[in-house]
């Protein structure tokens, strides 16, 4: 760039902060104005990142106060824009929407291909729909691009890079040896049940039997609860075999001492594959092209067997995991060059 251009990046979910810090600290030249929604742990995660931000809007656990909370806040962010250049953000209507409403130039990255895969997810067409508004879209390519055009997003403005977001901020982490020793045990995994209240799934949640065969193995658990009752599923364990922890942790940080990280969603698995670390997925639906492209790889392993999960963690050989960034800087460089060339087309 040779210019300085400003940006507003808004902040929606718990990888966020991790996404967008390590793209803006390699951005030095662009000035960032952060507006972060409060939800589970983003905000305290956003802090932790070094972000100066405003908390605009929130989520919520009732399902009908969500859907009318996203409109409010995209409303209010419509009405009180941060003065800038351009946007960025992820998996985030709101933003975009509010990006086009005062003519802002938007660049939206994304990895959510769900209705590729999954009819009648008519909450998830309209998302799609509405996210497809963005003036440029930037997604892994494994992701099916057809999706974005299919909601009306000109070819031309889909741009793909070779990895997942996830190696955009893995790339620079450092492990932090004292991690550990805020608790109760060295030795665990990671655990974070499904996101039962989103559109896209459809399934009882295995996590309790899970919990109950690695504890029955002897394996301890960091448990990280969404929050909307799911927090109950630790109850029936001492906490020193299964730790839900009082303040957010890096999951990073988690994902790196751990033996192995089991997640019903995408995020935390792809984490841990990006970093080299054993990851499994007991998501309950159909994959997403990136989640499905690393099953494919091997480096995560899928299942919604509890048992059969239980055996694959206690049959990880911890002497053959090695951090290993070097791929991901590669993916994170290809991916602020682009960054930098979208900011500094849009800015014109």
């Amino acid at each position: 760039m040779t210019e300085r251009h400003a940006a507003w990046v808004d902040l929606v979910s718990p990888s966020h902060p991790f996404l967008f810090g390590a793209l803006t600290d390699a951005l030095p030249e662009i000035a960032v104005t952060t507006t972060v929604r409060r939800k589970t742990e983003t905000v305290s995660l956003a802090d932790e990142v070094g972000f100066d931000f405003e908390v605009r809007g929130r989520d919520f656990d009732n399902p009908h106060l969500r859907k009318v909370g996203i409109p409010y806040r995209t409303a209010r962010l419509a009405i009180d824009t941060p003065k800038a250049d351009v946007s960025l953000s992820s998996r985030n209507a709101m933003c975009v929407l509010a990006s086009k409403a005062r003519n802002i130039p938007s660049i939206h990255f994304t990895d959510n291909d769900i209705t590729a895969h999954v009819d009648g997810l008519w909450a998830e067409e309209l998302y799609n729909w509405l996210e497809a508004r963005a003036t440029y879209t930037v997604v892994p390519a494994a992701f099916e691009t057809a999706e974005l055009e299919k909601y009306g997003a000109d070819s031309s403005s889909v741009y793909t890079y070779p990895g997942y977001k996830e190696d955009i901020y893995v790339a620079d982490f450092d492990v932090d040896p004292t991690f550990v020793d805020r608790l109760p045990f060295e030795e665990y995994v990671v655990v974070r049940p499904e996101a039962l209240d989103a559109a896209y799934v459809d399934a009882r949640s295995i996590v309790p039997d899970l919990l109950d065969a690695l504890v029955e193995d002897g394996t301890n658990v960091v448990y990280l609860p969404r929050g909307r009752g799911d927090e109950t599923y630790a109850e029936p364990f001492s906490p020193e075999r299964v730790h839900v922890p009082s303040d957010a942790y890096d999951g990073l940080q988690l994902a790196a001492h751990a033996r192995c990280v089991l997640t019903g969603s995408g995020t935390m698995a792809r984490e841990a594959a990006c970093m080299g670390k054993p990851a499994v997925s007991f998501f309950p639906n159909t994959l997403l092209s990136v989640d499905q492209e690393l099953v494919d790889e091997g480096r995560i392993h899928h299942s919604r067997d509890p048992e059969a999960i239980a055996d694959h963690v206690a049959g990880l050989d911890a002497d053959d995991v090695s951090l290993d960034r070097s791929r991901s800087r590669r993916v994170r460089d290809e991916v602020v060059s682009l960054t930098s060339t979208l900011v500094e087309r849009a800015a014109k």
